[in-house]
């Protein structure tokens, strides 16, 4: 008798840069994938997008993984993604502004003005975010003020909950991606009503609040995309978060190190933080929010490690291998190189001696400088990291890896490929109430 194909769960992963589809067998193994760029566009303060143009870029991703994959039924699609941006739609589902980015900066008189309506630490408290220009508060004020068409929106989505609803799906915010917009009263897991009344949004424009992995209907066989019709839909929630589950580090006290051109520091949490903790974070530049993962928080951090590492790679104009091999031989490099978070590198103390490998190793540690400051405040605050795992880019510089076990400990190199998707299609199985063993 033949054996009867595989069933496949998918998991689309929206990224700053592009849409990524994978698709996998329940035993976890990846048997196809499609790419599509992000198509921004950039404007002076930062960039926009159509709504209609992301749903593009999403289903060119998966139109091209359709073409590769395999015989089975496509049982579940999990959508993963960025946060903080939003698409607000009228009664006909139709998108009525632009999508703009999360590191766009128009929303600086917003900003100012969120401060002086929520003095002290009152929105940190309540949000569990600092009050910093990035959250979907700033960016809806702004175009209520600047864009009056958006005003008469009746619902307003993140990212992957409107391709979700595009496909065919049910109408929900996710929690992981609802902790991004300074709407969320964080401990009450419940819209708040002052943040809404201040940024002239409403609570009616907000879908039920769920968690991520929640069946969310099914995807319509009229999409396009015939093999993915029936397929059960889930918003599977704010791609760090999914990150850490399909890389396996998102129980109780794992920590995920995602090491690309941005470093994320990722924690998950019991959610009990007291707020005196809560504050400490959000001091720190660490956000606090509801975790992908059901029961659980995410304490989230981040740096720009990757790209201070880049623009030092390009300065040196050595092979990286070469530089990492020299930099493992180093002890003590004679060289200061300052790469704050976010800012401009600086090298200093350069003397007569001084070699591209001990410049490259001084890079290397001050990065990880940056890192240890993240995690340390996160185990002041939630105890002991149980693991720590490292994905992304840079998690393939063995010089690197040695710098962050000299200073962490045990590091795990992540052993699974495009964790984002893949934690995706693990919640999108969950969804389909399938196995995903992989």
């Amino acid at each position: 008798m033949p054996t009867a194909p595989e069933e496949l769960f998918v998991g689309l992963d929206i990224g700053t840069t592009a849409a990524k589809a994978v698709a996998y067998t329940a035993a976890g193994d990846a048997v196809a994938s499609g790419q599509a760029v992000t198509p921004w566009a950039i404007t002076p303060t930062g960039a926009e997008v159509a709504a209609e143009d992301l749903l593009t870029s999403a289903t060119t991703a998966l139109g091209q993984m359709l073409r590769e994959c395999p015989a089975g039924r496509i049982a579940g699609l999990g959508v993963t993604g960025l946060a903080e941006s939003g698409v607000l739609v009228d009664g006909s589902g139709v998108p009525l502004a632009p999508v703009i980015a999360w590191h766009d900066t128009r929303d600086g008189a917003e900003l100012s003005a969120l401060r002086a309506a929520f003095p002290g630490d009152e929105f940190a408290a309540t949000t569990g975010l600092p009050l910093r220009q990035q959250w979907s508060i700033t960016k809806h004020l702004w175009l209520h003020r600047n864009l009056p068409e958006s005003r008469a929106a009746v619902r307003r989505f993140n990212v992957g909950e409107w391709l979700v609803r595009a496909l065919g799906g049910d109408e929900a915010t996710e929690q992981s991606l609802a902790s991004r917009t300074g709407w969320l009263d964080l401990r009450r897991r419940a819209w708040w009503p002052e943040a809404l009344e201040w940024s002239h949004a409403r609570a009616s424009l907000m879908p039920p609040i769920v968690t991520a992995g929640t069946p969310l209907g099914t995807v319509r066989s009229d999409c396009g995309l015939d093999r993915l019709g029936g397929a059960v839909l889930t918003v599977a929630g704010h791609d760090h978060q999914v990150a850490a589950i399909g890389a396996g580090a998102a129980g109780a006290g794992d920590q995920l190190d995602s090491c690309g051109t941005a470093e994320a520091i990722v924690r998950s949490v019991e959610p009990t933080l007291d707020p005196d903790r809560v504050l400490a974070l959000t001091s720190r530049g660490i956000t606090v929010g509801w975790h992908a993962a059901a029961g659980h928080w995410c304490l989230l951090g981040g740096t720009q490690g990757g790209l201070a590492l880049q623009r030092i790679l390009s300065m040196l104009g050595h092979p990286r291998d070469e530089l990492d091999r020299g930099a493992l031989a180093v002890d003590a490099p004679a060289v200061r190189v300052d790469a704050p978070a976010f800012g401009k590198v600086t090298i200093g103390d350069i003397g007569d001696s001084v070699t591209p490998a001990q410049v490259w190793r001084a890079a290397l540690e001050s990065v990880t400088d940056q890192v240890a400051e993240l995690h340390e405040a996160m185990t002041a605050a939630s105890g002991p990291h149980r693991t720590f795992v490292v994905t992304g880019g840079w998690a393939t510089s063995p010089a690197l890896m040695e710098v962050k076990r000299r200073r962490f400990g045990a590091v795990v190199p992540a052993t699974v490929d495009q964790a984002g998707a893949r934690g995706a299609a693990m919640l999108a199985a969950q969804a389909a109430g399938a196995e995903f063993s992989g």
